[in-house]
């Protein structure tokens, strides 16, 4: 027996008929002829707004509408494929952030959970998207922001089982552009996870084996500390928002889209991409 009641979609209006001119664009684009599929865009938005921010059950999603499970993840997925088209480029991200005055970025990275995936990794017995630092089944996303924490960019995934620093490393144009945005003056702010590359991002001492920091270091990083902390805020407005990138239950090497996705539709929601 099932029990009906109302319930609200925490998000404006405005951002499901963006959200539904995107699928409109693409069933256009297709071809799609008029009364072939079940919902209208509209109604798919919702359903695509419903999984992002209450990481809504796909049965529960295809028993309200009517429509089988199968043909809910294909509504889904073409959602999440029409706004993960829209991410913004780190090159345009960073432009966009000089021009509205920042001094520096933050690039951080975070595990967004997954199910237990048993694919053997490159060291024995360690499941290649294991994050050992995090004790969980996971893919690493790097997020730079901007100083007060507002997302700007995300990156594709990679294993939870590569450090912040392998992951960066692994993207084809991140580097490059953090490179391009410090040789301009500005600083890209990051933690002890990217000591692999101090002359590009600027990062805290590091206490000395056998040893202590100066009063000088000391201050330095508390000053960097301060400051690159509300990078946090970045990775937690993404997952607190939208509950999806809470656990991904699916194909880990989809997380990047999906987190792509959303970073649009925060974008959009808030009227704010810098």
């Amino acid at each position: 027996m099932s029990v009906t009641y109302e319930a609200v979609l925490d998000v404006s209006e405005d951002t499901v008929l963006f959200l539904s001119g995107l699928l409109h664009a693409e069933r256009l684009r297709r071809g799609t002829r008029a009364g072939r599929r079940k919902l209208s865009t509209y109604k798919q938005a919702v359903l695509v707004l419903r999984w992002f921010l209450d990481d809504t059950r796909m049965s529960a999603l295809a028993r309200d509408n009517r429509i089988s499970k199968s043909t809910a993840y294909e509504y889904r997925d073409e959602g999440i494929a029409v706004l993960a088209a829209r991410r913004p480029t780190l090159h345009g991200a960073l432009l966009a952030a000089k021009m509205a005055g920042h001094s520096f970025v933050i690039v951080d990275g975070t595990l967004i959970h997954t199910d237990r995936i048993s694919i053997p990794g490159p060291t024995k017995d360690v499941d290649l998207w294991w994050s050992g630092k995090h004790k969980h089944h996971g893919g690493n996303i790097q997020v730079v922001s901007a100083p007060d924490g507002w997302p700007l960019w995300v990156s594709d995934v990679r294993p939870g089982r590569e450090h912040d620093m392998t992951a960066a490393r692994a993207d084809p144009e991140l580097l490059e552009r953090v490179a391009d945005w410090i040789s301009e003056g500005s600083h890209a702010l990051a933690d002890l996870g990217y000591e692999g590359a101090p002359d590009t991002f600027t990062i805290p001492f590091k206490k000395p084996k056998d040893g202590e920091l100066t009063v000088d270091q000391q201050a330095y990083n508390a000053v960097h500390g301060a400051l690159r902390c509300l990078g946090e805020r970045a990775n937690s407005l993404l997952k607190t928002t939208y509950k999806a990138l809470r656990r991904q239950r699916g194909c880990p090497w989809r997380i990047g889209t999906i987190a792509a996705a959303a970073l649009v539709l925060l974008h959009h929601e808030h009227a704010r991409t810098t």
